[in-house]
């Protein structure tokens, strides 16, 4: 077993899907250099180093997941929040050697506060959640003028699509189409049932609100531990931006409060219920919600994780081959949204519909 263990999809640490970096391997991407942290993050291999006393962030993955090309689309995002003031961290390079794609960033500023704890692990109370609402609100502000189109297929990549049409069986076929190893996936599950059972019903809801909401550049990933603090309590820099493309704010807005406030790996899944409305106060605070954002955020909560479940899916059976993942990750497609027909997920909804 490997003396480095990884987050897995549970509570229990795990082998890791990818080697571990090693200190001769990060030598060769950055000069010399050695490995001082290694993320338990599963879907890519990275680590802190340091070179000349200076710390660098570097992260490896396959080329099957992140090719060149894939890699520059997020990265002209990063850019040009830096350029608007954003907080994020500095992209220093980037580039392929053999079956693998690396690239190196700036540490950012503040303190990892949530570093080892489980992916989509609650904040630690209302106070960061309001922080972390500001925070995004402010990163939608510098996203504003980047108009790049949204990104290629790619595995592991947080789109809106399918539920952002007006109907979204084409639309499903369609991002099927373009994903053969995803095509092939599916054919073990009943997805069309599934959909037609349980997600389409949420998207009757959403459908009217559709057409009020403006494409933008977002993160996609929003949670604790993908943000540094400052001293104040304050988010000081956001951190990994590879699930980005372009969705809506609601999206986003959407997707930190299904990460941050429901515990999905509580057997009871208790709802933060306070940081939800810490998260929508403070980003209200900085980005008041148009009309129809505030009517369509409640309506869409419930769909927020579906394309990127169905990401997943693709990753963990053509990427990875694991078929207990990719069950996993079926699951994720139809259970969470089966959670939000549920007493707790409806309660969610009103909270959420009820502050804005």
């Amino acid at each position: 077993m490997s003396a480095h263990l990884s987050h897995g999809l549970g509570t229990e640490l795990v082998e890791p899907d990818w080697p571990p970096l090693t200190d001769a391997e990060v030598t060769d991407v950055v000069g010399p250099a050695r490995v001082v942290w290694r993320s338990p993050r599963p879907l890519s291999a990275a680590a802190v180093v340091e070179r000349d006393g200076r710390r660098l962030f570097v992260k490896r993955h396959h080329v099957r997941v992140r090719p060149p090309e894939a890699l520059a689309e997020e990265h002209a995002f990063l850019r040009h929040l830096e350029e608007r003031g954003a907080p994020v961290v500095r992209v220093l390079d980037a580039g392929a050697r053999g079956e693998w794609t690396y690239e190196v960033h700036s540490t950012g500023t503040g303190t990892d506060l949530y570093r080892d704890a489980l992916s989509w692990s609650p904040f630690v109370g209302p106070a960061h959640a309001r922080a972390a609402g500001e925070a995004l609100a402010r990163l939608h502000l510098a996203a504003e003028g980047f108009t790049a189109p949204r990104r290629a297929p790619h595995p592991l990549i947080a789109s809106f699509t399918v539920f952002a049409a007006p109907d979204p069986r084409p639309a499903l076929d369609a991002y099927i189409a373009e994903r053969p190893l995803l095509a092939a996936a599916l054919a073990d599950f009943p997805w069309r049932r599934d959909t037609e059972r349980v997600l389409l019903p949420l998207h009757d809801r959403l459908a009217p609100h559709l057409p009020g909401l403006a494409p933008l550049w977002t993160h996609n990933d929003w949670h604790a531990s993908n943000l540094l603090w400052g001293e104040d309590g304050e988010v000081s820099t956001v951190l990994d931006f590879g699930m980005s493309d372009r969705t809506t704010a609601v999206h986003d807005l959407a997707t930190a409060l299904e990460r941050n406030t429901v515990q999905w790996l509580s057997p009871d899944r208790p709802v933060r219920e306070r940081d939800a409305v810490a998260l929508l106060r403070g980003y209200q605070s900085v980005r008041p919600l148009s009309p129809p954002e505030s009517a369509a955020l409640p309506a869409l909560l419930p769909l927020v994780h579906a394309e990127f479940a169905l990401s997943e899916l693709d990753y963990f059976h053509g990427v990875t081959r694991s078929p207990e993942n990719a069950r996993l990750a079926y699951e994720y497609y139809v259970g969470h949204a089966e959670w939000f027909h549920g007493r707790a997920g409806r309660g969610l909804v009103e909270l959420v519909a009820a502050e804005v």
